[in-house]
């Protein structure tokens, strides 16, 4: 278990989480001092949602599964790259932490911990995501990292001013929670879509388009929290098989309205390789100034 665990929180009392080692047959688990437990999944991941739950729809097993093939295949791997050469320089050599927000399979944070390793900075991370299909494939994928089945509205199960940086990839975003978790040295990279991204397959997919004014309802949200260092936009040419097409439309927002077998049967006479412009554009947040009360 890496050191990441020392900085979560009990959803219930918010106590310190301990992590204690597999034994007599038992999944490791967490427990606070007060007596609230949490086993790990068999995957490795830890549910920590209480009470209720959440009343948002998790990603289903099907679209993890898209998202992980397409993904595994690479096609967004620049993208990655440049988040990672985002997060990187800002670590610190030694202990330092990520924060992946809605982490999904987990391929952008793996992007990141790898880049660390190989720039020589030890990282931990904690990876948070209310589909527990997707933390079965990030648990997977990222052993060492702490996984969650979490909330993003609901406040972090971690301590506050502990986070060196936080990355948010397509994902909801909480700037309160960030900007608390988050060491006045820390940074949140955001990525967002950007106009036309996609526009070559939204209409023959059904992929929901990119709506307005996305840029500017960030900025107002990251407000009184944040300051915007910089952005840099990232564009992907990509070609792509019918399935690979099908995994990249069935894997987002519009997973939860599309049938995939009559996706499949849109795209069976389109040619060979499907050519469209990924259009990505990072934002990097700095802790604002808070002013005294």
């Amino acid at each position: 278990m890496p050191s990441a665990d020392v900085l979560l929180l009990c959803p219930v009392c918010s106590a310190p989480l301990e992590h204690q080692e597999a034994k007599g047959g038992r999944h490791p688990r967490l427990a606070c001092p007060n007596g609230h437990s949490f086993d790990a999944a068999r995957q490795g991941y830890f549910n920590l949602l209480v009470g209720k739950g959440s009343p948002f729809e998790p990603d289903s097993a099907a679209m993890v599964a898209s998202r992980f093939n397409f993904l595994g295949d690479g096609h967004y791997r620049p993208m990655a790259q440049a988040l990672a050469a985002a997060v990187v320089p800002n670590l610190p050599a030694a202990g330092a932490v990520v924060l992946d927000s809605g982490t999904g399979t987990g391929h952008y944070l793996r992007e990141i911990l790898d880049a660390a390793a190989a720039a020589g900075r030890q990282a931990s991370a904690i990876g948070l995501d209310i589909s527990k299909f997707a933390l079965r494939r990030a648990a997977r994928l990222n052993p060492e990292t702490v996984n969650l089945v979490w909330d993003i509205w609901q406040p972090f199960p971690v301590e506050s001013n502990s986070v060196d940086a936080v990355t948010v990839v397509f994902a909801p975003r909480n700037p309160a929670e960030f900007a608390r978790v988050l060491r006045p040295t820390g940074v949140l990279v955001v990525v967002t879509p950007r106009s036309g991204h996609l526009a070559e397959l939204a209409e023959v997919t059904g992929m929901l388009g990119i709506e307005e004014g996305k840029d500017e309802r960030l900025a107002v949200a990251m407000a009184g929290h944040f300051e915007a260092e910089s952005t840099l936009d990232v564009d992907v040419a990509l070609e792509l098989s019918r399935t690979a097409a099908a995994d990249l439309a069935f894997m987002g927002p519009a997973g939860h309205h599309l049938d995939r077998d009559r996706l499949a049967a849109r795209l069976e006479d389109v040619p060979e390789p499907l050519a469209a412009q990924a259009k990505f554009r990072l934002f990097i947040f700095r802790p604002g100034t808070r002013d005294a009360p």
